[in-house]
């Protein structure tokens, strides 16, 4: 079968991610599917449209020709709500979707009658989040390098160098959540000579984490009275927590932030997902701090758009697979004959499909069997 693939510019602010690069069109054009791209859309990776129209695509002058006449849209965020208007019904959406904290989205796209497929929820055989993986690696890393940019005082920060010069202590760096996103921001400030504290309440997870960092980090048992020991000598607090599909537990409060010393930061990388610190709120890179009871709150919802091109080639080589599967397949066969892709419906038919989702903000759920009958 043949399905015709629509791939618009992102509108979110500052996002210079696209959902397919020029590689990953061709591979489609190969098997016989069309490919409509809106003009511009790889701009920010560096693809021109003619590196689009070289490997087959063609170039859409506006994003609502895209969504107009193609069978899947694929994309990197989630739809605002002047591409929410322009889903219909049996259209395959194929993105990042974070619906846990949103019920704005989540009603729109149940209206629209799309099916919607999130890569944050497909799963693998491990158990493990593939398609969110790669930029959970790209946030993680980017936490410590945004991290260390705030606490320069000149950006309301303590004025602290990460990783110290001889004879001054290095920065204290807490990182809550041991998985991916906190691995990799581990790895980041390790080598930045950060000292580095991992908080986590799993007995592997921080077994596996101490035997990888040996000296270089301390792993420490996750509680209220171990977190708050930490983040009171904290300079850099990440927030690395994710709970899949579901809304970040808020584990720093507001009165939390009264032992912290004046002028440190907190880097909220579970903000798609609604935050993990009680203060946070979304910010854009335009505007990617603010300031609560001295605190300085660092919490861009797209933090890998800033480097697009490496993000994007990093998600498409997790996402092609599924992607071409597909539209090789049609939604339905394709997700029969894959169970960790068929984890990642979350609305089909005006019904949301995905029981943290429907948990999370208090909806009706239709077991994923319904839909694939």
């Amino acid at each position: 079968m043949s399905m015709q693939i629509g791939v618009p510019k992102e509108i979110k602010n500052n996002e210079f991610r696209v959902g397919l690069t020029p590689e990953s069109v061709s591979e489609f054009t190969a098997r016989g599917h069309k490919v409509l791209v809106e003009t511009q859309a790889g701009m920010g990776i560096g693809a021109t449209d003619d590196a689009y129209r070289a490997v087959g695509a063609e170039i859409a002058e506006t994003a609502a020709d895209v969504f107009a006449t193609c069978e899947m849209i694929i994309k990197v965020k989630e739809p605002l709500a002047p591409e929410r208007t322009q889903l219909r019904p049996g259209q395959i959406l194929f993105t990042y979707l974070h619906l846990a904290p949103d019920p704005e989205q989540t009603q729109d796209l149940m209206k629209s009658g799309a099916t919607c497929i999130a890569y944050e929820t497909v799963t693998d055989r491990t158990g493990g989040l593939p398609l969110l993986k790669p930029m959970s690696q790209v946030a993680g890393r980017l936490a410590v390098q945004a991290g260390a940019s705030a606490l320069e005082k000149a950006k309301g920060g303590r004025g602290v160098l990460i990783g110290g010069v001889p004879g001054v202590h290095a920065s204290r760096v807490v990182i809550i959540g041991g998985g991916v996103v906190g691995f990799n921001a581990a790895q980041m400030a390790v080598g930045m000579h950060a000292d580095v504290t991992i908080l986590d309440r799993n007995p592997d997870v921080l077994e596996r984490l101490a035997t990888h960092f040996e000296a270089g980090a301390n792993t420490v048992y996750s509680t209220r009275a171990t977190l708050e020991q930490e983040i009171a000598q904290a300079d850099l607090v990440i927030g690395a927590v994710l709970v899949p599909g579901s809304a970040a537990p808020k584990l720093i409060t507001r009165e939390m932030l009264s032992i912290m010393q004046p002028g440190a930061v907190m880097v909220d990388v579970a903000i798609d997902q609604g935050g993990c610190f009680e203060t946070s709120h979304p910010t854009t890179h335009d505007a990617p701090t603010y300031v609560v009871d001295d605190i300085v709150h660092y919490c861009v919802a797209n933090m890998p758009g800033a480097v697009a091109r490496t993000s994007t080639y990093a998600l498409n080589n997790a996402t092609l697979p599924h992607a071409l599967r597909i539209a090789d397949k049609g939604w339905k066969a394709a997700l029969k004959s894959d169970p960790h892709l068929a984890a990642g419906l979350n609305v089909w038919n005006g019904k949301v499909t995905c029981e943290a989702v429907a948990e999370s903000l208090e909806l009706e759920l239709t077991p994923l069997a319904e839909a694939l009958a």
